[in-house]
């Protein structure tokens, strides 16, 4: 399954969310490999998914979490990011109007920089 069959598959404003994510994270990661890693999308540096994750896009029933790998390493001024477990920061979207693609696309950035460090 690709990214593409993943979004198309979920329901409305969840495969909307996805579906605004993706060029954002594409753009903003130009070297990134985008692939499905343990059922949801996930963007890495280098060829092989899942080895030096960036960022992930997951589906629950009523949110879609955008989920950073390092971001509790991220100056995050906005305090939209939230602490999860080891080193990742998320937030969650219910709608494609909470998706601030500057700001998103500069957690992208500063995610890629910790991991290519």
């Amino acid at each position: 399954m690709t990214i593409d069959d993943h979004l198309a598959g979920l329901a409305g404003p969840l495969r909307d969310i996805g579906e605004k994510l993706k060029p954002i994270i594409e753009d903003a990661l130009p070297g990134a490999t985008g692939a499905m890693w343990h059922g949801h999308p996930v963007w890495s540096l280098g060829d092989r998914p899942g080895r030096r994750p960036v960022c992930l896009v997951k589906a629950y029933g009523s949110h879609v979490s955008f989920g950073l790998w390092r971001g509790q390493e991220i100056d995050d001024p906005s305090g939209r990011l939230v602490s999860g477990a080891r080193e990742m920061a998320s937030v969650r979207l219910r709608g494609v109007d909470e998706i601030d693609p500057a700001l998103f696309s500069g957690w992208l950035r500063a995610a890629a920089v910790l991991e290519e460090a």
